[in-house]
């Protein structure tokens, strides 16, 4: 597991520093804005929109001094649980098969990358790992093994609010399988009672934890209004303020001759509408949210419908990795966030625009065809072998790239970086079923 977690930190030694996206700079900023809230009692007006959960569980790796030990940690949580799902499978000690696999999925694929990466992205598959051990591997699992993989599903559960909505519906989708095969699937009960109070700890955590600073339970805190911004950029919520603003009263309509078609300009852009709004206007725009997008919905169904579906199909199409390159703001933001790692970043071949990412998204969708033939060319003879872990691992793995790409895709934005995140899990189903024909066909056919 060691030399597994090494081999996926290739990307960040090859940069010299580990990778970042600008959301990265405010995960390292929060904690401590956060840390002081609860330990001091010393609250601010804002403590920013990403998951408190996650900025709280990096804060004691760098201190705001050093971000290497969060790479570490990335590599080691996911090279532990790539191992517990081979060896769930195959053989107990598939050691030679477990390297192989490791090392091609950091070559070949996106897994190495968002391990080097400073986000909670990377555990998004860790926690759905989890959860396939902890619904069909529970009995491979020793004590100690169960109880770490409860509390790191945990963790990467309330790591990010779309693990918690795919783990979410993951409970749902399995407990339809309890309904619709009740025989099969009785012995999971318990196992799928446990996921589901997991994921109802991590909403918790966040409802108390934004209660606590905010003096309001929230699962989101100050989020942005994606699902505005979302609607608007697809054109019925432009049609819609455009025919309406003269009989509703929404704080939206006020920026109607300005509506931007695009969900980075709506949210993002230095003249935007959001970045210029005041913090009133925010927080009424964060109120009228949900209102507008049902409103829009109810006029133009059918056109929503269908934009939603296409920005579905284009998010699961979309995994390459150039959301690596360089970003003036992640430089302006060290002074203040990493103070002591400018000059090495500024050395960095991320900040100099040099690293292989095109090369490397061409590699990653050759391994993600094959990976894709290969599913479907084992899958038949794994239903055939009534193996309920194989199957539950392919249910578990294929559900999320689904989930992942229709709840990003039409709830937020069509981004390159949510899909390649999870797409990785593919070849690593691909290169399971392979060694379970290479290691378990032969032997159980011979046994049967």
């Amino acid at each position: 597991m060691l030399a597994g977690a090494l081999v996926m930190t290739w990307p960040a030694l090859y940069n010299r520093f580990p990778l970042l996206y600008p959301d990265s700079m405010s995960y390292l900023e929060d904690g401590a804005l956060v840390a002081r809230a609860i330990v001091l009692h010393k609250f601010s007006a804002d403590y920013g929109g990403r998951s408190f959960i996650y900025c709280l569980g990096i804060l004691p790796l760098h201190w705001n001094v050093n971000s290497w030990p969060i790479v570490g940690l990335n590599s080691l949580l996911t090279a532990y649980f790539i191992w517990l799902v081979m060896r769930s499978i195959l053989p107990p000690q598939p050691v030679k098969g477990y390297l192989v696999l490791v090392i091609l999925l950091s070559l070949l694929t996106s897994l190495a990358w968002f391990a080097s990466l400073i986000m909670p992205d990377i555990l998004g598959p860790v926690a759905y790992l989890c959860i396939y051990l902890l619904l069909f591997a529970r009995e491979t699992l020793s004590r100690v093994e169960y109880l770490t993989v409860t509390v790191i599903a945990w963790w990467t559960i309330a790591s990010h609010v779309t693990h918690l909505m795919l783990a979410t519906g993951m409970c749902v989708l399995f407990a339809l399988l309890l309904v619709l095969r009740r025989q099969s699937m009785h012995s999971r009960l318990r196992a799928l009672g446990e996921v589901a109070v997991i994921v109802s700890l991590a909403a918790v955590a966040h409802l108390a934890l934004h209660d606590y600073l905010y003096g309001k339970p929230s699962l989101t805190g100050k989020r942005l209004p994606f699902l505005m911004a979302r609607v608007i950029a697809d054109g019925p919520g432009d049609w819609y303020l455009v025919h309406h603003c003269g009989q509703v009263k929404l704080t939206i309509c006020d920026y109607v001759d300005e509506l931007p078609m695009d969900t980075d300009d709506f949210l993002w852009a230095a003249d935007g509408i959001w970045q210029r709004a005041s913090e009133q206007t925010k927080a009424r725009l964060r109120e009228e949210e949900i209102p507008f997008v049902l409103a829009t919905l109810r006029a133009y169904p059918r056109e929503q419908l269908s934009k939603s579906a296409s920005n579905f199909w284009h998010q699961l199409m979309t995994f390459d990795l150039s959301l690596f390159h360089p970003d003036d703001w992640v430089l302006q933001e060290f002074d203040r966030v990493l103070p002591a790692e400018r000059s090495s970043y500024i050395q960095s071949r991320q900040a100099r625009d040099a690293l292989p990412y095109k090369v490397f998204t061409s590699i990653q969708d050759c391994a993600v065809i094959v990976a894709v033939v290969l599913i479907g060319v084992f899958t038949p003879r794994m239903w055939s072998r009534r193996s309920p872990r194989l199957a539950g691992l392919g249910l578990v793995i294929v559900s999320t790239v689904v989930a992942n790409a229709f709840v990003t895709g039409i709830l937020s934005m069509v981004e390159n970086r949510f899909q390649s995140r999870v797409i990785w899990l593919l070849p690593l189903l691909a290169g399971i079923l392979v060694l379970d024909r290479c290691y378990g066909w032969p032997r159980s056919d011979h046994a049967r």
